[in-house]
């Protein structure tokens, strides 16, 4: 099963990402958009992550361990990493949620 560590070292590839905690959660945003939250000290490790809605239907539909996020509302999902999904299906979609929390940008 995939750790807190292993999540935060897989971060490390990504440009831009800032880290805060609070209230017993990891929080990074990519500019001002929050796309991953990791529950601080958690065995087994909770995460919400931003997702695309389709994406995050399927996945709901198909894992009994991923749910509507309270963190993100329908523009997320929470993930308990009970086993459902392997360690490269988490990592895709922390790369996911990274990539879909992009800033908008602007139109001159």
């Amino acid at each position: 099963m995939v750790s807190e560590e292993a999540v935060v070292e897989h971060l490390a590839q990504f440009a831009d990402v800032s880290e805060r905690s609070e209230k017993g959660w990891r929080i990074f945003s990519r500019g001002e958009k929050i796309f991953l939250c990791v529950e601080e000290g958690k065995t087994p490790l909770r995460i919400e992550l931003r997702c695309d809605r389709k994406l995050g239907q399927t996945l709901q539909e198909r894992y009994e361990s991923v749910m509507e996020s309270r963190a993100l509302g329908r523009n997320g999902i929470e993930v308990v990493c009970t086993g459902q999904l392997s360690d490269d299906e988490i990592f895709d979609l922390v790369r996911h949620a990274y990539e879909v929390s992009a800033p908008e940008e602007s139109v001159e």
